[in-house]
Parts: C-alpha cells; sequence; structure tokens
C-alpha cells in the first residue's frame, strides 16, 4: 500500500473498515468508488467504468455519481440488496492544507434510510432485532425515518413456539432488515418465505455479540435514564437485549446521536391482536392476494387519510387491532363524533391537507441534514394547527378531548421559523439566501453590501470629490489591481499624502487609500461571509428544533391521530358503515352484511345476515356452488369483526360484536416450492396452526380442508378437523367452514353447535345463475359442470363431463377400475351391471371384518360415512 497516492491511501483506510459495503468517496461534486465497488456500481447502476491513476502499475477501476443526484443511486444499490457507506470531506478544500480530511459519515441499509426521496410515505420503514434464548425471544424494531422505538419478549413452552410466535410478529412488523442471533438466525429461509409472500425485500445481519449488561446501558445512555422502569421494561431482560442491540446497531451505522428516538413502548402485553401471515393475506388487509397490489385491498379502501403520517397509523392500526374494551369504544365515539359533525370533519380534513410529513422532517432535524426548505414546509404545518385545535376542542367525547388538550400550537417554533428563513429559500444550506433580513444584523449589513456595492462606491466618489476637491476624479475597477482612485495628471499637484499610488497612465494616475481598501474587502468578500454566517445561524436554528424534537413529536402524533379517526369517519360517512355495539355475550350478529371492499368493485352486491354465538350457532357449515359467493360472505365477516376492532364503523345494518383474541384464516393455497411444500402440504400447516393456536374467543375461517387428497383422505380429515374444534375441551371456537364435501352437513345434529347453511342457486335447464343469498339449511349439489360451463370450456368437454358424472354417480370410485367405469356402455356393455350385483356383497363383507372392540368414535363415525356413501350409490 506504500505504493499509493496519499488520496487512495485514505481511501484504502477506510475501505478496510467498510469491507462489506459499497463505499461513496466524496471528490469535489462526485461520491466515487472504486476497485471491487467500481465494477459492481458500474453493472448495478450502468454507469461507465473508467480508472484512476493511483500509484499502482495499472489505474483503479473507478465510476462516480454526482453529489446532488445521490439519493436515486442509492436507492438502486439498497433495493438489490447492497449496503452504502457514505463518505464526506470533512474540511473545506480550498482552505485545507494538505490532504482533505474525510470519513464515513453514514451506512445507509435497508433499514436505515432516511430520504423521502427514496422512502416511501405511507409505510414506516422497519428495522428489526430479534434473539432466542431457551423458550423465550426478544424482539425490537424501529423506524429511524420517524423516531419510533419499539420492543417486546415472547415466552411460550418452547422455542419452537416462541420462535412461531415471533414470525407472526415480524408478518405485521413487516421490517426490511433484520439483526439476528445465531438461534434465530438458521431461520431466515422462513423468515424470507413469510415476507416474499408479501413482495417485501429483507436483509438479515448476525448479532452484534453484544453483552446483556452492555445492551441495558445502551439504552440507559441514549434516554439518559437511571432506571428502565419507566418504559416498563425493567423486569424483561429479553426485550432490553434486543432493543439495546438494537440501539448499538444504530449508532454504529447512523453515526449519530439519534436523539429523534425520544421514547421506547412495549408492544406485546396482549394489546393488540396477532394476525398471522394467512390471515393478512386471505383478508388481503394491506395487498390483494392476486396482483399484490395495494388497489382492492381494506387498507386502500379505509385510508382517506390527508397527511403521510396518518397514512402510516391507520396502516399500523389496521394490522394490530385492539382487543381491549374500552380502547375499542374511545376510538369508535371519536369516530362517531367526527361521523356526526360531517361539516366540522371536513374543516379539519381540509387544514390537514397542507401539513407535510412532520414525522420525517424531525429525523432530518436529528441527523443534521434539515435545510430551509424542510423549514417552511415544517412552518407551513404548524401554521394549520390553530385551526385544528379550534375544530378539535368542541368535541366532547373523551379521545377527542385528550388530542385535544394535547395538540401544542408550537408559537414559539413557528415564530422562530417565520422571523429566520427566507419563504423561497434555495435547497443548499451553504449557498446563501435561506436567512431573511431583519434576523441578524451583520448579515442584513453583507447584504446590503453585496446587493449595493454600486452605491457604496459613488458614495465614496462623491465624498473623495468634495474633501480633495477634484472635480473629474472617479472610482474605478479592474481584475488586476481591484478598485482604484483615478486622478488627470493636471490635478497631481492637489493628490491628498493619504492616497497612495497604484499605477502611473500617459494622461493620469491611480491611487488607493485604506478606506477604499476595507471597502473593496467588503464588497468582494461579503457574499462568501455572508454565506457562512447564514450557515451558522441555521445552525443555530437547527439546535433550538433539536432541543424542541420531543414536543413537535407529540404534535406530529397528534395530528397523525386525528387524521386517522377522520379518514375513518370520511369512509363510514361516504359508504353508509354503522357503528357496532361491542358486546361480551359472545355474539358476532350482523344484519345485512356487506364485504367492504366487493361492494365497491360491484354495483349489485347482495347484504347477507350472520348469527354467531358460543352456543348453538358455533359452527357455521356452508356448501354450494364455486363462485357462489361462499368465500366473500365469510371474508366479510372476518373483516368487519377486523374493522369493529379498530374502532372503525363497518359495512353493515347494525352489528352486535364481542371481541375475538384472534382471526384465524386457510383460503386455497398454493405451492411453496422454495421450502419445498406441496399444496397439501401448506394447507396442512395452515389448518395445524390454526387447530394449536385458537381459543374459544377466536374467529376461524376455513374455505375447504382436504382438497388436495383424495376423496376419503380429504373428508375423513376435514370430518375430524370440524369435531376437534367444536370440542370446548379443545377449542370451542366461532368458525366458518365452507366445503364441497355435502356429508359434514350430517354433523348438525350429531355435533352440538353446528348450523348448515348454503348460497341460493337458481337453476335454468343446463344454465344457474347465482342469488349471492346465504339461507338456512344444506345442499347437496356442487354444479361444478355448470360452473365450469359458465367458465367457457368447450361444449365437448362440459358433454363429455357429463356422461362420466351420470357414471360415477351409479359407481363406487374408490372400488373399481375408474377407465372401465366411465368407458362407453357398447364398449363395456356388462362392467356397471357387474358393480351392482357385487356391491352389496361388498359393504356386508366390510362389515363382518370390522373389529368393534379396537374401533375408536372417529373410526366408527368415517365408516359409517363411507358406507353410507357406498350404499347411496347402489
Amino acid at each position: 500500500m506504500s505504493e499509493l497516492t496519499p488520496m487512495m491511501r485514505q481511501y484504502m483506510d477506510l475501505k478496510e473498515k467498510y469491507n462489506d459495503v459499497i463505499l461513496l468517496f466524496r471528490l469535489g461534486d462526485f461520491y466515487e468508488m472504486f476497485f471491487e465497488d467500481a465494477k459492481i456500481a458500474s453493472r448495478e447502476l450502468e454507469i461507465v467504468l473508467t480508472g484512476r491513476d493511483c500509484g499502482l502499475a495499472e489505474k483503479a477501476p473507478m465510476c462516480g455519481v454526482p453529489y446532488h443526484a445521490v439519493d436515486g443511486y442509492i436507492n438502486k444499490l439498497i433495493s438489490k440488496g447492497y449496503k452504502v457507506a457514505i463518505c464526506e470531506q470533512l474540511t473545506d478544500p480550498a482552505e485545507s492544507k494538505g490532504l482533505v480530511e474525510r470519513d464515513v459519515t453514514r451506512v445507509i441499509t435497508p433499514g436505515t434510510i432516511i430520504e423521502s426521496s427514496i422512502l416511501d410515505e405511507k409505510e414506516n420503514n422497519y428495522i428489526m432485532s430479534g434473539f432466542l434464548f431457551d423458550n423465550k425471544v426478544g424482539f425490537s424494531y424501529a423506524d429511524i425515518s420517524t423516531g419510533s422505538f419499539f420492543t417486546g419478549e415472547i415466552t411460550t413452552d418452547t422455542s419452537e413456539n416462541s420462535v412461531e410466535s415471533f414470525l407472526n410478529e415480524v408478518i405485521r412488523i413487516q421490517p426490511k432488515e433484520f439483526i439476528l442471533n445465531d438461534a434465530l438466525y438458521i431461520y431466515e429461509n422462513k423468515i424470507n418465505s413469510l415476507l416474499k409472500q408479501d413482495n417485501i425485500l429483507i436483509e438479515c445481519t448476525s448479532s452484534l455479540g453484544i453483552e446483556k449488561e452492555l445492551a441495558k446501558e445502551a439504552l440507559l445512555k441514549h434516554f439518559d435514564v437511571e432506571s428502565l422502569e419507566c418504559f416498563s421494561i425493567e423486569d424483561k431482560p429479553y426485550s432490553v437485549y434486543a432493543a439495546g442491540a438494537l440501539m448499538q446497531y444504530l449508532k454504529k451505522t447512523q453515526k449519530n446521536d439519534l436523539n429523534h428516538i425520544t421514547d421506547i413502548k412495549y408492544c406485546y402485553d396482549n394489546t393488540y391482536m396477532i394476525l398471522d401471515a394467512s390471515t393478512r393475506r386471505n383478508l388481503e388487509l394491506t395487498s390483494t392476494i392476486r396482483e399484490g397490489s395495494k388497489k382492492g385491498s381494506l387498507v386502500w379502501l379505509l385510508d382517506k387519510t390527508k397527511t403521510a403520517m396518518g397514512s402510516r397509523m391507520i396502516r399500523n392500526w389496521l394490522v394490530q387491532p385492539l382487543l381491549i374494551e374500552k380502547h375499542i369504544n374511545l376510538r369508535l365515539d371519536a369516530v362517531n363524533e367526527l361521523f356526526e359533525e360531517n361539516t366540522k370533519r371536513e374543516e379539519i380534513r381540509d387544514a390537514l391537507n397542507g401539513v407535510y410529513d412532520i414525522e420525517r422532517i424531525i429525523s432530518k432535524i436529528s441527523y443534521g441534514s434539515l435545510d430551509a426548505r424542510n423549514c417552511i414546509s415544517l412552518k407551513q404545518s404548524l401554521q394549520k394547527i390553530p385551526a385544528i385545535k379550534k375544530a378539535i376542542s368542541t368535541f366532547d367525547r373523551d379521545m377527542l378531548k385528550n388530542l385535544s388538550d394535547k395538540l401544542d400550537l408550537l408559537e414559539d417554533i413557528v415564530k422562530l421559523l417565520e422571523d429566520s428563513i427566507e419563504e423561497n429559500a434555495p435547497a443548499g444550506i451553504k449557498d446563501g439566501g435561506i436567512i431573511k433580513l431583519g434576523y441578524n444584523a451583520e448579515i442584513d449589513r453583507l447584504k446590503n453590501i453585496s446587493q449595493n456595492s454600486k452605491e457604496y462606491i459613488l458614495k465614496l466618489e462623491k465624498k473623495e470629490k468634495e474633501e480633495t476637491g477634484i472635480k473629474n476624479l472617479r472610482i474605478g475597477y479592474n481584475r488586476v489591481f481591484g478598485y482604484y482612485i483615478e486622478v488627470t495628471r493636471s490635478n497631481a499637484d492637489v493628490v491628498p499624502y493619504r492616497y497612495q499610488r497604484r499605477q502611473t497612465l500617459a494622461n493620469s494616475e491611480r491611487f488607493i487609500t485604506p478606506e477604499l481598501k476595507q471597502l473593496e474587502d467588503e464588497i468582494i468578500s461579503a457574499e462568501e461571509t455572508c454565506k457562512k454566517i447564514e450557515y451558522l445561524e441555521f445552525a443555530k436554528i437547527r439546535a433550538i428544533l433539536c432541543d424542541n424534537i420531543s414536543r413537535i413529536q407529540q404534535t406530529a402524533n397528534v395530528l397523525a391521530t386525528i387524521d386517522s379517526l377522520a379518514s375513518l369517519a370520511k369512509c363510514a360517512y361516504d359508504n353508509g358503515y354503522v357503528r357496532p355495539q361491542i358486546t361480551d355475550d359472545g355474539h358476532i350478529k350482523i344484519a345485512k352484511g356487506r364485504h367492504p371492499v366487493v361492494e365497491r368493485m360491484v354495483s349489485d352486491f347482495v347484504a347477507n345476515d350472520s348469527l354467531m354465538d358460543t352456543a348453538e350457532n358455533r359452527m357455521i357449515i356452508i356448501t354450494g356452488p364455486n363462485m357462489a359467493g361462499k368465500s366473500t360472505f365469510m371474508r366479510q365477516i372476518g373483516l368487519i369483526t377486523l374493522m369493529a376492532q379498530i374502532g372503525s364503523f363497518v359495512p353493515a345494518e347494525s352489528a352486535n360484536l364481542s371481541i375475538v383474541d384472534r382471526i384465524f384464516t386457510r383460503v386455497g393455497a398454493s405451492d411453496d416450492l422454495a421450502s419445498g411444500q406441496s399444496t397439501f402440504m401448506v394447507e396442512m400447516n395452515e389448518v395445524a396452526n390454526i387447530l394449536h393456536n385458537a381459543t374459544s374467543k377466536s374467529l376461524i375461517i376455513l374455505d375447504e380442508i382436504g382438497r388436495g387428497t383424495s376423496t376419503l383422505d380429504g373428508l375423513s380429515i376435514a370430518w375430524s378437523v370440524v369435531e376437534f374444534i367444536c370440542n370446548t375441551d379443545n377449542i370451542g371456537a366461532k368458525t366458518l367452514f365452507a366445503t364441497h364435501y355435502h356429508e359434514l352437513t350430517e354433523l348438525e345434529g350429531l355435533l352440538p353447535g353446528v348450523k348448515n347453511y348454503s348460497v341460493i342457486v337458481k337453476e335454468y335447464g343446463d344454465d344457474i345463475i347465482f342469488l349471492r343469498k346465504i339461507k338456512r339449511g344444506g345442499t347437496n349439489k356442487s354444479f361444478g359442470i355448470e360452473v365450469a360451463n359458465l367458465a367457457g370450456l368447450p361444449k365437448e368437454v362440459i358433454n363429455r363431463a357429463k356422461e362420466i358424472l351420470k357414471k360415477l354417480e351409479q359407481s363406487d370410485i374408490n372400488n373399481i377400475d375408474i377407465s372401465s367405469a366411465v368407458a362407453d356402455n357398447n364398449d363395456n356393455p356388462h362392467q356397471l351391471a357387474m358393480f351392482s350385483e357385487n356391491a352389496e356383497k361388498e359393504i356386508l363383507d366390510a362389515l363382518k371384518n370390522v373389529n368393534v372392540d379396537s374401533l375408536t368414535p372417529l373410526d366408527a363415525l368415517n365408516l359409517i360415512s363411507e358406507l353410507n356413501i357406498r350404499v347411496k350409490r347402489i
């Protein structure tokens, strides 16, 4: 390395410290990359690869990007899975003697982005830590672009169960980056598999190996407290470990005090409902199943917010419904007032329309990257608060009154920004033009000199004429000598002694005076001096804002909450929703309920009633053809329940709802080839998760079970699952079960709490019409061929299917050769007759071979079901 040039040696020293990232090395107006970094960047960013002399025999590969456009290039690298280190010039090249001092000022990773140009303003950008010890998992997550910081811990009877609970938290939080200890790192593939279902890019980083004592010390030091009791985590060591390790990682990569992280919230105390990956996906809470797009999801429907802060908050509410009745009713009360006061609500929303993303402006204050335009955005946002506070203060309900009381007008901050920051300030904070006239006397004087230099020269010229009596004296300027006083030779004898000769010309003499020299220095240096003083003054303003971060954060949170509540009220008003009544009797009673999203997509949505309880209506078995509306009906009950528990009005004529602790769904399935699981295995995994974790207070939605295996296997599994859920000693949860196994309708009367429902279908010859209406009672026909006909299958396929179905209905497909059974009668004239003659004997033989003493109740039910099917087909 001794052969390298001083600059390249400086680069290599830094690269050695940050060898796992792409180093952006500031050289003037460009960020340059060298050697392997340059090759990677050239390929990934599609920019030209050049070379630079570095003192070695060969040129170093090099490429670069302009400093003013670096955000876009960083975004591309981050999105492709790279980390980026920013190396800045710490000293002014113009004033540096020798090599410019440089150092890495920040490492940017997927979870530590704060640039608004890169981030999605409607979503949080979380980084998450997770640490598994024995049967306990501590976790923490933060969004440094907003300053939010959370922690929690999970304790179960086995490490596997703790990991599963942790994965549910991962799905809720959807982090962009992980820090995991070795015990959790082995689950990296499973975490990736879960998050890829929602198209989330993540990066796993191994643990920092921080000691538990150091983790706690990191939190105490950051929050400047003597105990963590104020955050309710003093007695939660695993939460402390996860949060402390995350804080250490952030400090190491951000090289920043992170003083906008002013609080840490404990979030695993049964306050919120846990929603697993399957439920989030199947209920399409944040994205649709098919396209993965926001349009068509529940958040797309409910998010009518006016601010980015409100949008992120309503998304967070959606994925963590409340479990405490008091908290739910507080939100419902607030939404109800905003719903009823239409004019005031719209006044509030109009005022919020001009509020910028204060939360992310705060992160810029903390990072020292705040510019004058951010200050103007902050000022304009805060100026909206008086109108919002005035409107909110007229409401009576506890939540809105509390929000009004907490809404700090921040008048001192508004005045500071109004007095100091130029309205049309440029983007750069070192280019001048950012401080208003009248705020700083020295800045005013220098601006006056810079902008009015000609007047100052003319004023001095007039003064010199009067004092010397030389009428043709004039002050001029050239680049060689600067400013000078020119006197003709005829007046040379009256030139004062204080004049210092500068230049002799043919017809005149040029002089300089101390006063003119001082004025010259001020004029020439005024602009640059003014820029420096403006920057220093701006730094003082930024420091004042930094000291008030907690106040500004509280205001931002209140504005986001008001925005979210107003959004729910607006959505309820526009779509004809009603306030749900939260009860504790275990009932779900919905009159004319509607699917909130589907009704927006179709013009003739059919509403349906729903009744579920903890006694006679626990298990609702729904039969009917595909496309008839079974899935929509079940999902709308799940969505109405979830909407109520986030404090939203619901799409129904009326709704009386008991709080559910979990909503489980199993709707359809697809292969998970990455982890080597078939469709049926995925389905069984989802069912297993439900059976292990559901309680009597849960709501379970099952759309087909056992369709991925043989008919009798599938029917047996479905039957057994229904029995297990219905048994109050096992679960006893309220359950919606759609199925094509019509045999399951026989469970009504056999199992307590089971009721049959079906979808009404009208037949007209070979055609069917779906009425989308749910009625009491089961059905024994699936209309599969009719649906296939509606889908446009060729007529010859439809006709042949009808022939095959007719023959199979006369046969036992589990005991004969199917190809023979469905063959044309002319080719196999005796096949069906032969089966009829042998069928009764086979059934009798099956009964004779049964060992009654060893038969379990479940085996007996399965045997009865199988023989019943076979008898019906004789």
